[in-house]
C-alpha cells in the first residue's frame, strides 16, 4: 500500500486498530472489569452470588461484540484502500456516518460512564476524524492543482499585494 493519499492511510490505520481491539474483546477481555463493578456499585462476589451465570453470558456477549468490531475494522480498512483512496462518490459521507455511529458513539458512551478506556477510545475517534479532515484538504489541494488561478468554491483566493 502506498503512503498516499494520507487520508486513506490514516483511515486504514483506524481500521487496523479496530481489528486489534476486536481481538482483545474476543480473546482477552474478562467478563467484568473493575470499572464495570464500580459503575454497578457491586462487588464481584455479590454479582456471582446473585447472578451466577452473568460472567458466562457476558463473555458470549463480548465475543459477539468483538465479531462486530472485527467486521467494522475489516470493512473500514477495505474502504480506506479502495473507494476512499479513489475518492469514490459517497465514500467520505459513508465513512463519516460509520465513524460517528461506531467509534464516535463508543467513545461518547465511555466518557458518560467515566470508563478507564475513554482516552484511547477518544484517540481512536480522532484518528477517524483526522482521516476525514485530510480527505477534505486533499480534495481542495487537488482542485487547486487542476484549476490553477481559478476561484474554487469554499477556497478563499490569495490576496496579492503589490
Amino acid at each position: 500500500m502506498s503512503w498516499k493519499p494520507r487520508s486513506a492511510v490514516v483511515l486504514a490505520l483506524g481500521g487496523a486498530i479496530l481489528m486489534a481491539m476486536a481481538l482483545y474483546f474476543i480473546f482477552l477481555r474478562p467478563p467484568l472489569l473493575p470499572e464495570d463493578l464500580r459503575f454497578l456499585g457491586a462487588s464481584d462476589a455479590e454479582l456471582r452470588s446473585s447472578l451466577p451465570r452473568l460472567s458466562i453470558w457476558l463473555q458470549r456477549v463480548f465475543w459477539v461484540l468483538g465479531g462486530y468490531i472485527l467486521a467494522t475494522g475489516a470493512l473500514t480498512f477495505y474502504v480506506a484502500v479502495t473507494s476512499f483512496r479513489a475518492r469514490a462518490r459517497g465514500a467520505a459521507m459513508t465513512t463519516a456516518f460509520a465513524g460517528l455511529t461506531s467509534v464516535g458513539l463508543m467513545a461518547a458512551v465511555n466518557v458518560l460512564i467515566a470508563s478507564d478506556f475513554k482516552w484511547p477510545l477518544i484517540a481512536l475517534a480522532m484518528v477517524w476524524a483526522l482521516a476525514l479532515v485530510l480527505y477534505l484538504l486533499e480534495g481542495r489541494a487537488a482542485a487547486r492543482d487542476l484549476f490553477p488561478g481559478q476561484r474554487q468554491p469554499g477556497i478563499r483566493p490569495e490576496i496579492r499585494r503589490t
